[in-house]
């Protein structure tokens, strides 16, 4: 996306900051994770897990913000195509990223703090692979009603918000490619939001499994799982799910291979 000028657009802005929160929250579980398996390190200081918490919950929520601002963009593109320039500005791209940002760090400063703030006197075992907000929550000694309803509140509101933009977004989206009288413009404003409702399919699914609901309704090798899936897979499949499928994608990134290759006098 950086090196191809046809892809600075609002979309591929976003989805350049998406590919980076995708590598910040996979880079806070993953390196860890293959060290236990690998060589068997499984232990994890207090500070270390209290730090993987935090910029786990602070990139997931960064993406969940990142995914409502990409439905605001889709509908401005196909419901206003005319005004699109205008109103998907630089500076409004760079607010809509910078305040996925800040929303992410500030949630991650809550619940981070708001775990390591209970008393922790009996098992030191986190059954789990990563420092997950329930996992290490469960090890408390003290009571955790108050800190299980932050959780609750504070992830219900950060993901009640970006749902509400996400379905109205794709509500008009929806109505306006209704009207549209040519196949082809139905095609291609159906096809410009299929990849961005996948991820938000996957990625808000998981979420909602693992963190709105009680501790009590919680299984461990269920939540392991589902831990798996949001921790490892998702970020994975973001970049097949949005380049695999765009043609522009694939164009900029064949160029830029043979680009290397010329200037590695290597054969085209």
């Amino acid at each position: 996306i950086l090196l191809d000028a046809r892809l600075h657009t609002p979309m591929y802005f976003f989805l350049c900051n998406l590919s980076l929160v995708d590598f910040g929250y996979s880079s806070a579980v993953t390196p860890k994770v293959m060290a236990g398996l690998l060589m068997g390190d499984k232990i994890i200081s207090y500070n270390p897990c209290a730090a993987q918490m935090f910029f786990f919950v602070a990139f997931a929520t960064t993406e969940s913000y990142l995914l409502a601002s990409m439905a605001y963009d889709r509908y401005a593109a196909v419901c206003k195509p005319l005004h699109y320039t205008t109103t998907m500005t630089t500076s409004v791209c760079v607010c809509l990223a910078i305040g996925s940002h800040i929303c992410g760090f500030l949630n991650a400063s809550i619940h981070t703090g708001d775990t390591f703030s209970l008393s922790f006197c009996k098992s030191n075992v986190v059954h789990h692979f990563f420092c997950d907000i329930p996992a290490v929550m469960v090890l408390s000694c003290s009571d955790r009603h108050v800190s299980e309803m932050v959780l609750v509140l504070v992830v219900g509101f950060n993901i009640s918000f970006a749902l509400l933009v996400i379905f109205i977004s794709y509500m008009f989206i929806f109505f306006t490619i209704l009207n549209m009288r040519t196949a082809e413009g139905y095609w291609k404003a159906l096809s410009t939001c299929a990849s961005h409702l996948t991820a938000v399919f996957i990625f808000y699914g998981t979420v909602i499994f693992m963190y709105l609901q009680p501790s009590s309704s919680h299984s461990m090798d269920t939540d392991k799982m589902a831990s798996v899936f949001y921790a490892m897979v998702i970020p994975m499949l973001n970049p097949l799910v949005y380049s695999l499928r765009n043609k522009e994608v694939k164009s900029a990134f064949k160029k830029v291979v043979e680009k290397t290759k010329l200037s590695l006098g290597l054969p085209l």
